[in-house]
C-alpha cells in the first residue's frame, strides 16, 4: 500500500508537469500566431470569407513594396512623434476618385487645388522609422474587434482617411442606425470590424441656446461635470477609443458646473468671469476620462489624439487669414504657440492626471502625441479648395481640416505603430502570467 501510494503521487506529479507543459505550448503558439502579422505585414493573410464574393470591393491601387516590418526594443525606446517630413514619391496611397469617405469639404483636388506635393511626404521619426501603413496588417489586428472616434469634425475627418487607406483592402458597409452623419457606423465584413464615429466637439454634455452670438459661431452651454451620454453610453461596445478636442472651446460659451454657471468664454457680461478657454477644455478632458473610467465593463484602449494645430496666417479665421504654404516645415523652423501651446499643455498636464488613475485601475490610456508632426504641415488644409468659388455665399479659407488624401493620412501609421506596440505588450503579460501561475504551481 505504500508502494502504491508513492507510484500515485509520481503520477499526479508527471500529470501536473505535462498539464502545465500542454498550458505552456498553448500559450506559446498563441504568442506566436500573434507576433506573425507583426513580422509580416505585405502578406495577405487569409480570412475565413475571403472565397466569398462581397460587394465591399476594394480599390485597385497597388500596394506599395517595403522590407518587413519588424517590432524590436528600439521601437519602445523611440519617440515616433519626434522627428522631420521626408520626401516620400510613392504616395498618396488611393485617390480622390477612387475612395467615396472623403468629405467635399476636404475633397480638395475635386476642388481644384493645383499643386500635389502636399501629398508625397512621409514621417521620419530621429531614432527609428516608422513603416508605412499596412492596411491588410491594420484589418488583421482588428479582426473581430472595434473602434469608435470620439470628438470633432477633425476626428471625422481621421476616420475617413482611415477609411480611404483601407479601401485598398475592402469597403466598409453602413451599419448605422441613424441618418445623421454624425453619428456613423461601419462595418469590415470580411474581418469582423466596425468603426464608429460619434460627435462630440465638447466631449460633454452641451446644447446651443444662441446659434449666432458675437462670433456668429453660436453660443453654446457647456455642462462641464456631465457625460454626453451620446458616446458615453456606448463605450463599453468598442475595443479601442480615439478621442480629440479642442478646436471648438475658442467659441463663445457659458460654463455650467452643479447645474449653475460658474464662468464663460467671451459672453461679454459684467456679473459672469470670464476664463480663458483652457478652462472649459481642462475640466471637459477630466470628466470624459471619468466617464470612461466609470464604466466597469470597458477593458479597452483609449487613445488620446493630441490637438493639431491650425496654419491661418494674415488674419484670423473671419478675418481674411489662410494657408498657402507648399511643403513642410523644418522642425527648426516653427514652434508652438499662442492657443495652440495653450491648448497642448492644458491636454497633456490633464492626459498625465487621467493615466496615473487609470494605471492605478487596471485601464489603458495611450498618447497619440500628433501635435509637433502637425504643426509642420501647413500645406495640407484645404484653404479655399473645400468648394466652388461662389460670390454669393462668405466661405472661409479652412486651415483647420486636412485634404484628402494628404498629411492626415500619417496619423493612421501612428495607428497601427501603436496597436503593434500594445499587441506586444499583451503577448509579454500573457507569458509573464503563464510563467508566474507556472512558478505558483
Amino acid at each position: 500500500m505504500k508502494q502504491s501510494g508513492v507510484h500515485g503521487k509520481n503520477y499526479q506529479n508527471t500529470t501536473h508537469l505535462t498539464t502545465s507543459k500542454i498550458l505552456l505550448l498553448i500559450t506559446l503558439t498563441l504568442i506566436t500566431l500573434t507576433v506573425i502579422p507583426l513580422y509580416f505585414p505585405f502578406h495577405k493573410f487569409p480570412s475565413l470569407s475571403s472565397t466569398t464574393h462581397s460587394s465591399t470591393s476594394p480599390a485597385t491601387t497597388t500596394l506599395p513594396h517595403h522590407p518587413l516590418i519588424t517590432v524590436d526594443d528600439n521601437h519602445y525606446k523611440c519617440d515616433v512623434f519626434s522627428g522631420e517630413w521626408v520626401p516620400n514619391p510613392e504616395a498618396p496611397y488611393y485617390h480622390n476618385t477612387t475612395c467615396w469617405a472623403i468629405h467635399e469639404h476636404q475633397n480638395c483636388q475635386k476642388y481644384g487645388r493645383p499643386d500635389s506635393d502636399f501629398m508625397k511626404w512621409r514621417w521620419k521619426p530621429d531614432e527609428c522609422d516608422l513603416p508605412i501603413f499596412n492596411p491588410y496588417q491594420f484589418l488583421e489586428i482588428v479582426r473581430d474587434k472595434s473602434l469608435a472616434f470620439v470628438g470633432d469634425s477633425v476626428g471625422r475627418n481621421h476616420m475617413q482617411s482611415l477609411i480611404c487607406m483601407l479601401s485598398r483592402v475592402e469597403y466598409p458597409i453602413d451599419i448605422s442606425t441613424t441618418k445623421d452623419d454624425d453619428f456613423k457606423r461601419w462595418y469590415y465584413v470580411s474581418y469582423n470590424f466596425t468603426m464608429a464615429t460619434y460627435w462630440s466637439p465638447f466631449l460633454v454634455k452641451f446644447d446651443q441656446p444662441d446659434t449666432d452670438g458675437p462670433t456668429h459661431t453660436g453660443v453654446f452651454s457647456l455642462y462641464l461635470d456631465e457625460f454626453d451620454k451620446k458616446w458615453t453610453n456606448h463605450i463599453d461596445e468598442f475595443n479601442y477609443l480615439v478621442i480629440n478636442g479642442g478646436h471648438w472651446f475658442s467659441r463663445p460659451s457659458f460654463y455650467y458646473e452643479n447645474h449653475r454657471v460658474v464662468g464663460c468664454k467671451f459672453c461679454q457680461l459684467e456679473n459672469v468671469t470670464d476664463y480663458p478657454m483652457t478652462f472649459g477644455y481642462r475640466r471637459a478632458l477630466r470628466t470624459a476620462y471619468k466617464a470612461i473610467m466609470s464604466r466597469k465593463q470597458f477593458k479597452g484602449v483609449t487613445f488620446l489624439r493630441t490637438f493639431a494645430p491650425m496654419h491661418f496666417e494674415g488674419g484670423d479665421w473671419n478675418g481674411g487669414g489662410d494657408c498657402i504654404r507648399k511643403k513642410p516645415f523644418k522642425s527648426n523652423e516653427i514652434r508652438l504657440e499662442g492657443s495652440n501651446l495653450e491648448l497642448y499643455l492644458a491636454q497633456m498636464e490633464e492626459f498625465d492626471k487621467a493615466l496615473k488613475k487609470a494605471n492605478e485601475n487596471g485601464l489603458k490610456f495611450r498618447l497619440m502625441d500628433i501635435t509637433q508632426p502637425m504643426l509642420l504641415r501647413p500645406d495640407g488644409h484645404p484653404s479655399k479648395y473645400g468648394h466652388w468659388p461662389n460670390e454669393n455665399v462668405t466661405l472661409y479659407n479652412d486651415c483647420v481640416h486636412w485634404c484628402l488624401p494628404g498629411p492626415i493620412d500619417t496619423w493612421s501609421d501612428f495607428l497601427l505603430h501603436m496597436l503593434k506596440m500594445e499587441g506586444r505588450i499583451t503577448a509579454q503579460e500573457k507569458l509573464v502570467n503563464q510563467r508566474k501561475r507556472k512558478i505558483a504551481s
